[in-house]
């Protein structure tokens, strides 16, 4: 698990581009096309699939959106880059509901990859989205502010139309017999959210957390030790990776499928393993593999600063 998640962190650190000074750096685009190296890798078709009980993947195969149903409405979890809503709005479909039903649009955290499909997919089902106070307002403009750690290096994305629900730590909403709670897991960004709820299935039920990323990715001239945009980010990291560890975690998501090694355990699973996605130890590891990438990174910061 922590090769996977390791590998996680070098994937998106080779996303990051070199910068200019801040000053000097161009505007973020905020249309439905982006471009980057990575999306056609990202938005590589997936089929979809159920995960456990009334819980379904239905992103790509590089980016995770997670549908949740019920009679009374369904609720989805990311939207993956602009040009994967698409792919996810036709993932809905293939499983049998209607888009129509998606009543309530969350987010882990507010950079392209996992947000930039919200907004095509919040016009094409009527959908309310809600988010952390610091992600609904990136999520109203579309582009990230100085206080994110990778300011600067991503694209920008369509920005949601219409209001936007802000959730507070611990707050659980509702969508018919639906419910999940935000804990805040910041570090990552400044709104970085993970979400849990549970799922039931043939009189079983489950707790499934959609873990946040908490990588310590910035952009070249962001050092988490020393800035003054979000000085409170090595905290964060640090409370983030105290709510993982004692969340009940029977199954766990991420918004980079890789990280939770997702493929893995679905090939185990389709081989037979009917229990292969269920691992409560999996929230206290990937804990634990966060708070040595972050005594890494600040070590780093260290040496580069001078001590």
């Amino acid at each position: 698990m922590i090769r996977l998640i390791a590998l996680a962190l070098a994937l998106s650190v080779s996303l990051t581009p070199g910068l200019l000074p801040a000053q000097q750096r161009p505007a973020a685009p905020a249309s439905d096309t982006v471009s980057c190296s990575r999306c056609a890798e990202w938005n590589a078709p997936q089929r979809p699939f159920r995960i456990f009980g009334n819980t379904y993947f239905v992103g790509t195969h590089g980016l995770s959106a997670i549908l949740l149903t019920s009679p009374r409405g369904h609720v989805l979890i990311d939207g993956a880059i602009p040009q994967s809503a698409p792919q996810i709005l036709a993932n809905v479909r293939a499983l049998g509901f209607r888009v129509g039903d998606i009543r309530l649009i969350l987010n882990s955290h507010v950079h392209f990859d996992h947000a930039g499909g919200i907004a095509a997919v919040q016009r094409a089902s009527g959908a309310r989205v809600a988010a952390s106070a610091a992600s609904a307002r990136v999520l109203r403009r579309g582009t990230s502010g100085p206080d994110d750690p990778q300011y600067g290096s991503l694209p920008g994305f369509p920005a949601v139309r219409g209001p936007v629900r802000v959730v507070a730590d611990g707050e659980t909403v509702r969508v018919g017999g639906l419910a999940l709670t935000l804990h805040a897991t910041p570090g990552h960004t400044p709104g970085g959210s993970t979400w849990s709820w549970r799922s039931c299935e043939g009189g079983r039920c489950l707790d499934l957390v959609y873990a946040d990323s908490q990588t310590p990715v910035s952009s070249d001239s962001f050092f988490f030790s020393r800035n003054t945009t979000y000085p409170g980010a090595i905290a964060d990291f640090e409370r983030g990776a105290r709510v993982l560890e004692h969340l009940p975690c029977d199954v766990l998501l991420t918004p980079h499928p890789e990280a939770s090694g997702l493929w893995d355990r679905l090939a185990a699973r389709d081989a037979g393993n009917r229990d292969a996605l269920v691992d409560p130890g999996a929230c206290a590891r990937l804990a634990s593999a966060a708070r040595q990438q972050l005594a890494r990174r600040l070590a780093e910061e260290r040496t580069k600063l001078g001590g």
